[in-house]
């Protein structure tokens, strides 16, 4: 009896872009990518800390370079995918937000966070498409948020529940070509932007009340998430997120 393999997580030879890579949640995508075997690419706005994070992971023995790159400016977004060279890979963990109850959002605030999380992403992933001739694998980060609501984060939640609505489109007009369009939806992770809200008693037991695992997340509960959708043990996954929230959607 010949039994079946387990699909190759390796992705030794592959070409990946990682926009929002030089900290937190995306340089964790980054490092679980390059230490698979990807030629990672970085984007960030602060060229020091992109080109600081980059030399970190080829300190590591890892391949990476980084660029400094505004993911607002459709243009020379573009022209930087396209400069790359066909891609095997984008995982865009470009993102903001700015919380507000829904009857005090300022428009400079909703535009901004739309900018960001709903238009930036959109078409940074249109452009990887166009040159993915061989297939590959489009990643973005959303959040739990895109499948729940929360208090004072309507915009935030408005442009996550976009990001899970457009991907189920791209993955349904993109499967015939091999492309798969996937989504992470983490839960709080502690990273230094999320260092205040967990440094507020009220807003870290708020947080530990929702989460039915006894622990806050870290950085490195994505990486095994972020490989898997790279590579080809997730070769029939498309169109779906991956919750790593630790139950807090679950109830």
């Amino acid at each position: 009896m010949t039994l079946p393999r387990t699909p190759s997580f390796s992705l030794t030879g592959k070409r990946a872009f990682v926009p929002g890579g030089s900290r937190g949640i995306g340089l964790g995508c980054a490092a679980a990518l390059a230490e698979a075997g990807a030629h990672v690419t970085l984007a960030a706005r602060n060229a020091d800390q992109v080109e600081g994070a980059a030399q970190s992971l080829r300190d590591a023995g890892y391949q990476a370079d980084g660029i400094s790159l505004d993911v607002t400016d459709l243009n020379a977004m573009e022209a930087a995918i396209a400069a790359l060279g066909p891609l095997d890979i984008l995982c865009n963990s470009a993102g903001l937000a700015r919380h507000s109850p829904a009857l005090e959002t300022d428009p400079s605030d909703f535009d901004a966070v739309t900018n960001i999380n709903v238009r930036a992403a959109y078409f940074m992933a249109q452009f990887a498409a166009r040159g993915m001739e061989n297939g590959g694998s489009i990643i973005q980060i959303s959040s739990q948020m895109g499948h729940v609501g929360g208090q004072d984060r309507a915009v935030y939640c408005g442009t996550k529940h976009a990001v899970e609505g457009m991907t189920k489109s791209m993955a349904i007009e993109w499967g015939p070509r091999n492309i798969r369009v996937n989504t992470i939806c983490p839960t709080f992770v502690r990273t230094e932007l999320t260092a205040p809200t967990f440094a507020d008693p009220e807003k870290r037991a708020w947080i530990e009340s929702k989460i039915k695992l006894p622990r806050v997340a870290e950085v490195e509960d994505l990486m095994g998430a972020v490989l898997f959708l790279a590579s080809d043990a997730s070769a029939m996954v498309t169109g779906t997120s991956i919750l790593v929230d630790g139950g807090w959607t679950a109830g």
